[in-house]
């Protein structure tokens, strides 16, 4: 599951929406609504992610958080190390390798490693 189909679902349940009713009302198939909510398929276009903050009426600060959600939910990234020190790479091809077999709360701390880091950088 993606950040953007975790949100899509939990907003779903709080207002008590099938996947059938949001689909229709978007014009797009269950179908293709459970593989974006489950990570089967990339982040939606521009159009169709507008036409979801409308849908659940969100504003402001969930209709941004939709938008950066969608940003970082692309399920297949290429991660591209051309030009960058060998532990860039060594560092892309461990992650490509052991991301599966990783417990919840490593995937956790990783990624707020990761962000804390680029942080005190900027």
């Amino acid at each position: 599951m993606t950040p953007l189909g975790a949100k899509i679902r939990m907003l779903r349940a709080e207002r008590g929406i099938t996947l059938k009713q949001m689909a229709e009302a978007l014009d797009v198939s269950s179908a293709y609504l459970s593989a974006l909510e489950h990570g089967k398929r990339g982040k939606p276009t521009w159009f169709l992610l507008q036409r979801i903050i409308a849908y659940f009426n969100v504003i402001w600060d969930e209709a941004e958080e939709l938008q950066r959600l969608a940003e970082l939910s692309d399920p297949k990234i290429a991660i591209d190390t051309a030009g960058l020190p060998p532990e860039a790479t060594e560092l892309a091809n461990r992650l490509a390798a052991e991301i599966g077999h990783l417990e919840p709360d490593d995937l956790v701390h990783i990624k707020n490693e990761i962000v804390r880091r680029a942080a005190t950088r900027k």
